[in-house]
């Protein structure tokens, strides 16, 4: 860190700590009145000339570099040891500028389980509605009472390679029945469904539109490269309270900016509570081992991690074309399909490579498992927690081999290869996030305890049997597929839900949907660091606004919540300004 100082000569109405997808589109909102003054400070470069952020089919390629965190969890003793990478955005627009564009919102009663009067699901999807634009197919037409129409965020429904078409059947011959737009209207736990995505007319939409393209405003500064340090403090009549921040830039100066208004922390699950700490507000014995005078004791930074964790099952094709992998590792093939994306951004590097997705209830075929049925229930749920309108996992295909980097036994001998993949929901397990050092250049100490919870396990292991189930069994695949792929790793042909386990220890991964570890809740909650306005507790002038706010991470993906937290936070930042 450098020790030069740069006194600040820069005073804005609101500062923005993190360009990602909440903070982006809170400055974007608050900027429609002209007379504000609004800093962006995003410690990634800007995305503007990132191909691989625009063109949604090189989205790896974003990873394991400066454009990732980087961040790898502690070995977690669940998983065999294992350390698992969680890639995020470091770039302007964060991990909307490198996720798999699914617009997966979960179902309402997620949201009305916060037990939050300004969060309900009803409001939830309301916010999510209005940060989009969704363009209609010929196969797909979106119903306005359920989609936005004027949003910066443009979204489309997804054309299906011939594999998925053929795992659609089996996951309906298997007991999923297909309700088109499910996933956007929360209609079902147990069925699938197509999933609209971040990209339009072959481009990656991101958060970043918000505040550039069409929507960029003179009265929003946007400086990249910039990693902030710390909160400032100071008491202000009796109260604690934010004035402003200092940050690092690339080349290392320490440069202070000053709110007048507020200060809003918007850097993601690991980053939000990362900043917290260093400037002293968390649990006072994790803030006090590193030397940082704890200002705020608030036991819940940093706690309360959730992610879905998720599981590739692969399996190899006997019939050549059904899935994309003629388009991409045969041959010259990739580079036919990037000169088509130049010329036209089209074909299968215009969109992720995922197809049709379904929801699962599992309580009716774990009934009769001890642990299932002896465990605790509140009334109505299930010993997840769940109720009967929310679903216990997700599946969905990929249209060729891919997903982790791990994997990499690429098809390239005019093989073909796809994975069926298990997402868990409302897992039980919680993990956490603390501070490596103060220095804002060290990545926070993650450990996520995935699985560690035996029912979470157990949800996992029979989601995975569930899922080959469709493969192997259904109507649509069962007779085009050889078996795993590669050969070397399981057959899939275990029956008794206890084969599963080693195969999920060992393939165990993270969706990205971290949150959790600056959670709302209301008043009397030791844990919450936040109110339900997203208020630091014991700090005035100061919010934290992304997925770290939500109490419990949704039955779906976090993109759209994402979005739909920094709508809401924007609505109530300008309803508590024009309060006296």
């Amino acid at each position: 860190m450098a020790s030069a100082r740069i006194e600040a000569q820069e005073i804005y109405d609101y500062i923005i700590c993190g360009g990602g997808t909440s903070g982006c589109v809170i400055a974007g909102r608050l900027a429609s009145d002209p007379n504000l003054s609004i800093l962006v400070l995003e410690a990634g470069p800007d995305n503007a000339n990132l191909e691989n952020v625009h063109m949604a089919g090189g989205w790896s390629n974003n990873f394991d570099s400066e454009t990732d965190w980087n961040i790898v969890t502690e070995p977690m003793e669940s998983i065999d040891g294992r350390q698992v990478k969680c890639s995020r955005g470091r770039l302007l627009g964060g991990s909307s500028g490198v996720n798999g564009t699914l617009c997966i919102r979960g179902i309402k009663q997620d949201y009305d389980d916060w037990g939050l009067e300004e969060w309900s699901g009803e409001k939830m999807f309301g916010y999510m509605n209005k940060a989009e634009t969704f363009h209609d197919t010929d196969w797909f037409k979106g119903s306005p009472k359920v989609h936005g129409v004027d949003g910066p965020l443009h979204i489309e429904p997804h054309d299906l390679a011939p594999i998925s078409e053929l795992v659609k059947e089996s996951m309906i011959d298997q007991g999923l029945p297909y309700h088109q737009d499910m996933f956007s209207t929360g209609e079902s736990p147990h069925g699938c469904g197509d999933v609209p995505r971040t990209v339009h007319r072959g481009v990656r939409t991101t958060a970043a539109d918000f505040i550039t393209k069409r929507y960029r405003k003179e009265h929003i500064t946007i400086k990249t490269e910039t990693v902030v340090d710390r909160l400032l403090l100071s008491e202000e009549d009796g109260n604690l309270t934010a004035t402003g921040v200092v940050t690092l830039t690339k080349d290392g100066q320490q440069i202070e900016y000053h709110a007048r208004k507020e200060v809003i922390v918007s850097a993601g699950a690991y980053c939000s509570p990362a900043l917290l700490l260093r400037s002293g507000i968390g649990p006072k014995a994790d803030i006090d081992k590193l030397g940082i005078e704890c200002l705020v004791d608030l036991p819940g930074v940093g706690k309360n991690l959730m992610d879905h964790v998720l599981c590739f099952l692969y399996y190899e094709v006997t019939k050549p074309n059904l899935t994309n992998d003629h388009l991409i590792y045969h041959d010259n093939a990739f580079a036919t399909s990037y000169a088509l994306y130049k010329e036209k951004t089209s074909g299968v590097l215009s969109t992720f490579p995922f197809g049709i997705f379904a929801y699962a209830r599992l309580d009716e075929r774990l009934k009769d498992v001890p642990l299932w049925r002896d465990a605790p229930r509140e009334p109505d749920r299930d010993p997840m927690g769940l109720t009967r309108s929310q679903p216990n996992i997700e599946m969905w295909n990929t249209e060729l081999y891919g997903g982790p980097k791990q994997y990499t036994d690429f098809p390239i001998d005019h093989k073909h290869a796809f994975a069926i993949t298990v997402l868990l929901f409302n897992q039980r397990s919680r993990g956490s996030v603390t501070l490596k050092s103060k220095d804002p250049v060290d990545n926070p100490v993650v450990d996520h305890k995935y699985l560690a919870d035996p029912l979470d396990m157990l949800v996992m292991t029979e989601g995975c049997r569930f899922a080959n189930e469709i493969v192997m069994k259904g109507v649509g695949t069962k007779d085009v597929v050889k078996g795993s792929w590669p050969e070397e790793l399981t057959h899939h042909t275990f029956t008794e839900r206890e084969e599963w386990v080693p195969h999920v220890k060992q393939h165990a991964t993270t969706c990205y949907h971290s949150s959790g570890t600056c959670a709302m809740g209301k008043d009397g909650d030791v844990n919450a660091v936040l109110d339900s306005r997203l208020r630091v507790r014991g700090v005035a002038r100061l919010r934290v606004a992304d997925v770290s706010s939500i109490p419990k991470v949704n039955n779906g993906h976090t993109q759209m919540v994402a979005y739909g937290i920094a709508e809401g936070a924007a609505m109530m930042i300008k309803e508590d300004s024009a309060k006296p």
